[in-house]
């Protein structure tokens, strides 16, 4: 198990994150490993937030760590204002959600799936691909 340290350096924060791909396969368990480890406090993490800056994220599905590879949501509807907060910050932010989105991305296997996702699942879908996207709630 790799477990990573949070980072916390905005400025990195700030950055958009590149296309992942085979050779980020270590990145990819490294940040689930890391997400199991934060079960008590994290419900996704983003590659950057371990100090990758690769398009993959980590979050549960039912109790269950899923990896993303480049994520990109496709389709979104039902707006509402969300209160969150980060591991890599301090505090809770206002910011705009989605209550159903779908996601074009590729697995573990680096194949590509299109799935959708609503509720909690979608919201830390929407955080982690935010942190991609060099945004900072």
């Amino acid at each position: 198990m790799a477990v990573k340290n949070i980072i916390h350096d905005q400025l990195f924060l700030m950055q958009k994150s590149t296309l992942a791909n085979a050779k980020d396969m270590q990145v990819a368990v490294d940040l689930r490993d890391t997400l199991l480890a934060n079960r008590n406090k994290a419900a996704g993490l983003a590659a950057n937030m371990i100090g990758e800056a690769k398009r993959i994220i980590a979050f549960y599905i039912v109790g269950m760590p899923m990896v993303m590879f480049n994520p990109k949501i496709i389709q979104k509807g039902n707006e509402y204002l969300a209160t969150e907060g980060c591991l890599s910050l301090n505090g809770e932010r206002p910011v705009k959600r989605y209550e159903h989105i779908t996601v074009k991305y590729q697995n573990i296997n680096l194949e590509y799936e299109t799935q959708e996702f609503s509720g909690f699942v979608a919201e830390t879908i929407q955080h982690e691909i935010d942190h991609c996207d060099g945004k900072i709630i």
